[in-house]
């Protein structure tokens, strides 16, 4: 278990890493033309350059200041650690808004000792948004302390619905319907890791994706509870990339949202498919 010596020593770093990391990516997007874009799974899952060039700052600012800690990123990888601390990196979440010249896309960067989120930095800079927080430390956005609401619950707020092509459209396209039926609205904003820091700072109630990785929800995970929130547990294989069912909601909607959702059946999962 980390020290809270240990942990406050990170969340002093995280702040200006994310920052920097942020204003790295800002030059890219207002430079996106010249972007080279490559696709990972399917059309729609790219990468570029400016996410390779983002994820590779991250990882040298921490391997100099923490060489202990092992480092996971999703342009790069695993570096293994000895301190049993995780960093947990996306450069760029949300890198088709990104590419399309949209605001909702963030840097995320999470830690973890292997068993739950510790801290969480989600750094939006063209929307000029900083969440920060983590266990211990409450969550705040641009400084000032943030909570889940307590205003709205999923029949009277919006809940923030995220879906990629890892899972059966026919499956998704149904609990659209039936989120429509149960009189809940919805929403999707490009970044899952954007609209979880939302529920963090009470402008959701919810957020729910049927498949994400550990890097998508990681930093996330940490403000949402460090705010008053309940999220799911992180998945089975999620440290080897693994995808795996995404929930975080205020306490009171949050069995509600599980129940909604049915994330963990199998239906959801696309047959043949080893991730």
């Amino acid at each position: 278990m980390a020290s809270d010596t240990e942990l406050a020593a990170r969340l002093a770093h995280l702040e200006p890493l994310a920052r920097q990391a942020g204003a790295l990516a800002l030059r890219h997007f207002h430079t996106r033309d010249r972007l080279g874009i490559e696709t990972k799974r399917s059309l729609t899952d790219m990468v570029s350059a400016a996410d390779r060039e983002v994820e590779q700052l991250i990882r040298d600012s921490l391997r100099r200041a923490f060489p202990g800690d092992a480092i996971l990123g999703e342009e790069y990888g695993l570096d293994p650690g000895s301190s049993g601390l995780t960093w947990v990196i996306d450069p760029i979440d949300g890198t088709a808004p990104f590419l399309a010249g949209l605001p909702g896309w963030c840097v995320s960067i999470g830690l973890t000792d292997g068993s739950a989120p510790l801290l969480g930095a989600i750094h939006a800079p063209v929307l000029d948004q900083m969440f920060l927080g983590g266990r211990g430390y409450g969550a705040a956005l641009n400084g000032r302390p943030v909570r889940v609401t307590e205003r709205f619950d999923l029949s009277t707020g919006l809940l923030g619905l995220g879906a990629n092509d890892r899972v059966r459209p026919e499956r998704l396209g149904a609990l659209h319907g039936e989120l429509a039926a149960a009189g809940v609205a919805w929403v999707r904003y490009g970044s899952g890791a954007l609209m979880l820091a939302y529920v963090a700072a009470g402008r959701l109630v919810g957020y729910a994706e049927p498949r994400m990785s550990l890097w998508d929800c990681l930093a996330a995970y940490a403000l949402i509870e460090a705010a008053g929130g309940r999220v799911a547990p992180l998945g089975a294989g999620a440290a080897g990339g693994r995808p795996f069912p995404v929930l975080g909601a205020t306490r009171a909607d949050f069995d509600r949202l599980a129940a909604l959702t049915r994330f963990d059946e199998e239906s959801w999962d696309l047959p043949g498919d080893p991730s």
